[in-house]
């Protein structure tokens, strides 16, 4: 089916406007009401609105394009995958949950627990507010991105974040196999409780009691506030501002070495 130039919506609240469909194809349509994409197996989303009426718009759908959409409304996204968003803008608490195969690209998004617990996720110049992204994820790859969020990439595992910025409190905590290249990080108390952490040329602001019991291997351009009790590796920076080696409540032997970047 094509379906172009409608509107679903009405006074009584209508629901399920598209469910169970199988190669469909929705262009320059306007929604309002609960649940319009459910079961859905093969489709294009192209020029719609989807607005504050809409709630949980997309689940248990695979294989679809959303191309040049705006969305609003809770929880969209859920267990869904093969879904690739581009040219979008997207506001949405809850957003993109236990899904697989998701790729954003050239898109703004504002959310809450955003991607919690989805898999083999590709984003490229994704702008990024919300609290909580990147949760419980897994097999990840961010580049060309500013992420404005809190929280980001906990228990995540196998990220890699390229020349991007990172904003935020608590970044990566309990992650593994996280690694950020060439990027900008702001924010207190980044990357503890980490295994297989790796920064390669990355630069930090406000990041202080960085490292606690992380198994880490970075080098840092410019300073860092503070790094505290590092559990293994290599932390090699610019300079940095306090090294904290006192009252760990595990063994640690990281090695710690300022001057990186400077002849």
């Amino acid at each position: 089916a094509e379906i172009e130039k409608c509107t679903f919506a009405g006074e009584e609240d209508g629901e399920s406007a598209l469910k169970e469909c199988r190669n469909i194809k929705v262009r320059n349509c306007m929604f309002s009401l609960r649940y319009p994409l459910w079961h859905c197996d093969g489709f294009a989303l192209e020029n719609c609105s989807l607005d504050e009426g809409v709630r949980a718009s997309v689940w248990y759908s695979h294989n679809g394009v959303i191309r040049h959409c705006s969305i609003e409304g809770i929880k969209c996204l859920r267990e869904c995958s093969e879904i690739d968003i581009s040219d979008s803008k997207i506001k949405s608490k809850e957003f993109g949950w236990r899904c697989q195969n998701v790729t954003l690209r050239d898109t703004e998004a504002e959310s809450e627990y955003f991607l919690f617990e989805t898999k083999n996720i590709n984003v490229k110049n994704l702008r990024m507010t919300g609290k909580y992204s990147f949760q419980y994820t897994e097999n990840v790859t961010v580049e060309d991105s500013v992420l404005d969020t809190k929280d980001a990439f906990w228990h995540a595992k196998n990220v890699t974040v390229r020349n991007s910025v990172v904003k935020g409190e608590y970044l990566g905590w309990y992650s593994e196999g996280l690694t950020l290249i060439n990027c900008k990080i702001t924010g207190t108390q980044p990357l503890c409780y980490c295994r297989g952490l790796r920064l390669v040329d990355c630069t930090t602001e406000g990041c202080d009691l960085a490292f606690e019991y992380s198994d880490v291997e970075a080098t840092v351009r410019g300073d860092i506030v503070s790094v505290k009790n590092p559990r293994s590796g290599r932390v090699c920076a610019g300079s940095i501002g306090q090294i904290i080696l006192e009252n760990s409540v595990i063994e640690t032997d990281c090695e710690i070495c300022t001057g990186y970047g400077k002849e």
